[in-house]
């Protein structure tokens, strides 16, 4: 009976294992879309609305789901206090956040290379350079997404599949 329970136990949680890597998988590509969308907000609220960078994140920060919330909320945080009694500026509150927050994420270097690229420009030049520069980072975001997207096609049922044929061989080993 004991060496039933552990059978089952190292199945389930092979499977898990699976899925939890199939999931991150799938979280990626959703991720990169969110993070699109927080742009095209971004590059809205700046351009129409004229509102200033750290209510713009803090806008931002509301209409995102998580983890991307908690980190448009963060650098909105660090502009409104940090900068003011600190002097830190919009690249120093910028990266300070995302290197905070990145770990919660399920996207990669690349990403997070093409927002720190946009952190150093914002806050620091006129609203077309901002602008044009929130542009880039969302033309390289979209190759980015699409590269997540075919590995998620290829790797998201491989990885389930792995999973629980790798708890499979483990029970086999066990017997």
């Amino acid at each position: 009976m004991l060496k039933f329970a552990g059978i089952v136990l190292v199945l389930f949680a092979g499977t898990m294992i699976g899925f939890l890597q199939a999931a991150r998988f799938a979280a990626r590509p959703r991720q990169i879309r969110e993070l699109l969308h927080a742009l095209q907000r971004l590059e809205t609220e700046i351009s129409y609305g004229q509102t200033h960078l750290p209510e713009a994140l803090s806008r931002i920060s509301r209409m995102v789901p998580h983890p991307l919330s908690s980190l448009f909320a963060s650098i909105a945080e660090s502009l409104l206090a940090d900068s003011a009694e600190t002097g830190e500026t919009v690249r120093e509150c910028w990266e300070k956040a995302i290197n905070a927050y990145w770990p919660t994420t399920a996207m990669k270097k690349a990403e997070k290379e093409a927002l720190l690229r946009l952190g150093s420009t914002l806050g620091g030049s006129g609203r077309e350079d901002q602008l044009k520069h929130i542009r880039l980072a969302a033309i390289q975001l979209q190759a980015e997404e699409s590269s997540a997207r075919d590995e998620q096609f290829r790797y998201e049922k491989l990885s389930r599949s792995l999973g629980m044929l790798g708890a499979a061989l483990v029970v086999i080993l066990m017997i």
